[in-house]
């Protein structure tokens, strides 16, 4: 099986003032179809800086990163904005859901800037993710209109639409209550089982413990590679 996401030496640098800092200092792995990864690490740690450069949010000082066997490292911003939106698919703490959009509308969005499918082809996918997350009955409610776990499940809904093969998720559960934060762990569980890739920061152990592997930062290394 090749590998779905694979790094190289990775270095991420800042200058501040006259002292460079090493925010990732020659990170090196892989991630393969269908796995559930967390990326756990203190603040500071470089796991934030992972996530931006995994989800070609941001480019590395040095090293590879093949994604889906191409090479995104030196890509432009151009370039890095149209595999966003055809590969990847991204979840966010505050779930950054337009205020005065329907759900369904929110949805469709990713192919709106693709141009993909036909208003009926999109208005289908997008009412049949609804469905899938567990929002069917709330397709024509805006986010006032949405629990905090209903707008997260819009947002990961949203994410799907362009069928990418890997989701990022950046504190998923970070503005959640416990039973919301369950619900939304168990549906990621059920995504990653049907073959998508999950690649999620989180500071929760509890949240983290969902995640089949976990990688643990620190100071910009990666100081432990934990799979069960």
């Amino acid at each position: 099986m090749s590998h779905l996401i694979e790094i190289r030496d990775l270095r991420k640098t800042y200058a501040i003032g006259d002292e460079p800092v090493h925010a990732l200092d020659g990170v090196s792995l892989s991630i393969d179809p269908g796995e559930f990864v967390a990326i756990m690490g203190a603040s500071g740690s470089g796991k934030s800086t992972m996530l931006n450069i995994l989800g070609c949010l941001d480019v590395p000082t040095s090293g590879s990163y093949l994604l889906d066997g191409i090479e995104v490292a030196r890509r432009s911003r151009t370039e890095l904005a149209h595999i966003r939106n055809r590969k990847l698919g991204f979840v966010f703490q505050n779930f950054n859901l337009l205020p005065r959009t329907r759900a369904v509308e929110q949805v469709e969005l990713p192919d709106l800037y693709m141009g993909r499918l036909s208003f009926a082809d999109r208005r289908r996918r997008a009412l049949e993710l609804l469905r899938r997350v567990g929002l069917g009955g709330r397709t024509g409610h805006t986010p006032a209109q949405l629990s905090g776990g209903q707008q997260q499940r819009v947002a990961i809904a949203r994410a799907l639409m362009n069928e990418p093969p890997v989701l990022f998720a950046d504190e998923p559960t970070g503005n959640l209550d416990t039973k919301s934060s369950v619900e939304i762990m168990r549906l990621f569980t059920e995504l990653s089982e049907e073959g998508i890739t999950i690649v999620m920061v989180t500071h929760e152990d509890d949240i983290a413990a969902y995640a089949k592997r976990q990688l643990l930062m620190r100071d910009g290394k990666l100081v432990k590679d934990i799979r069960r």
